[in-house]
């Protein structure tokens, strides 16, 4: 339970029986002081409550609702003196009497559905401890193979990219184009010698000279292009 049993009710009741018992029988004695209770429960119906010493207390126990309280004050009126001195003095019965409330077996009951739906998860998390472990051993696996074969796949394609960048880079580009020109250069200037000697004709040699200075112009175009635009 969230609350206590309000202690406040007994001496009350105390003071109501005793003086109805009292009334009836004159040699009853009186209720004794000393019991397994705080002295300042036992005490609180002998002494008004101040509100200067009122607002200094703090309670470490949340306080029953005012219709919970009714039906324990219920419960206790229905009590002789001798019960309720028991109550007081014998911590087991008041401890029994507090158990068969009907708010403390609710709360009882809540409190061991509570606990056997721990209890029921936890069994669940340990059956299911060899699965987290199979899991865990297959993930290792992957990690140690699976994962290093891609990842020297990866490697792998990483210089691919690197060594296709070089190739295909704007320098090496030009370096080959500038190559492609000074070939066709000697191919001409061989053209030429041969015509010189004679031993093509001019109607052969135009034609062939045509056909290599086209590509010529057209790389050194590019070429141009490219150098004055920074590359």
């Amino acid at each position: 339970m969230s609350w206590m049993l309000p202690f406040f009710g007994f001496p009350f009741l105390f003071a109501y029986r005793g003086n109805q018992q009292q009334q009836a029988h004159p040699n009853l004695q009186e209720i004794p002081t000393q019991s397994w209770y705080p002295s300042s429960v036992v005490s609180s119906s002998s002494r008004p409550t101040t509100p200067a010493s009122s607002s200094g207390v703090s309670t470490h126990h949340a306080q029953p609702s005012p219709a919970e309280a009714a039906g324990v004050i219920a419960c206790l009126k229905e009590k002789s003196v001798d019960e309720l001195r028991k109550l007081l003095n014998d911590k087991e019965a008041y401890n029994a009497f507090f158990n068969s409330l009907e708010q403390v077996k609710i709360q009882n009951n809540l409190r061991d559905e509570l606990r056997k739906e721990t209890v029921q998860l936890a069994k669940e998390n340990l059956e299911k401890e060899p699965q987290i472990l199979e899991l865990r051993n297959q993930c290792t696996i992957i990690r140690t193979t699976e994962l290093a074969a891609a990842q020297e796949k990866l490697a792998e394609l990483e210089t691919q990219k690197e060594e296709t960048l070089k190739t295909y880079s704007p320098s090496v580009l030009l370096q080959k184009l500038h190559a492609a020109m000074i070939k066709v250069e000697e191919e001409s200037e061989a053209l030429h010698g041969q015509l010189l000697v004679k031993e093509i004709d001019l109607a052969t040699f135009v034609q062939k000279y045509k056909k290599l200075r086209n590509p010529y112009h057209r790389r050194a175009l590019i070429h141009l292009a490219a150098k004055t635009s920074g590359f």
